[in-house]
């Protein structure tokens, strides 16, 4: 994929996330705070299913599964987590602050993920110009989530 098109549906779906968990908190509201997260999951894996079954080789794809370290599949943990942790805490931060925080929490990890090189990731030193992008995303989450 072309880097400009990556950045501009990155940005779209990034924008996207500012929706997720207020809408998630909605349900929460309704049904329970996990029963949301399940219900947000169920309905994105019957579009995932969907999906996967029409893209290239189908769900038969899935067999390479095989060939995948188990802690690997940890990604759909932490997904939940997010998704249940946002439905909660945007009650108090707001979509803004939930937002802020969030990429200040990934950038951060980020910059040490690529730092270690953690889970196959090509190794990227942590600079004085990296560190810098960490605190004034920091700064900024203040700026957003301060009353």
């Amino acid at each position: 994929m072309d880097r400009g098109v990556a950045l501009v549906l990155t940005a779209v779906v990034g924008g996207f996330l500012a929706l997720q968990a207020p809408m998630n908190s909605t349900v929460g509201r309704g049904v329970g705070a996990f029963q949301a997260a399940l219900l947000s999951f169920l309905v994105g894996t019957v579009l995932l299913c969907l999906i996967a079954s029409l893209a290239g080789g189908g769900l038969g794809r899935l067999a390479g599964l095989r060939d995948v370290p188990w802690y690997y599949l940890a990604g759909g943990v932490l997904g939940a987590a997010y998704v249940t942790n946002s439905l909660v805490a945007v009650r108090a931060l707001g979509a803004g602050g939930i937002v802020a925080a969030t990429i200040a929490g990934q950038l951060a990890a980020s910059v040490v993920v690529d730092h270690f090189g953690v889970l196959g990731v090509e190794r990227q030193p942590v600079t004085l110009a990296r560190v810098a992008g960490v605190l004034l995303l920091a700064a900024g989450v203040f700026l957003i989530v301060r009353d």
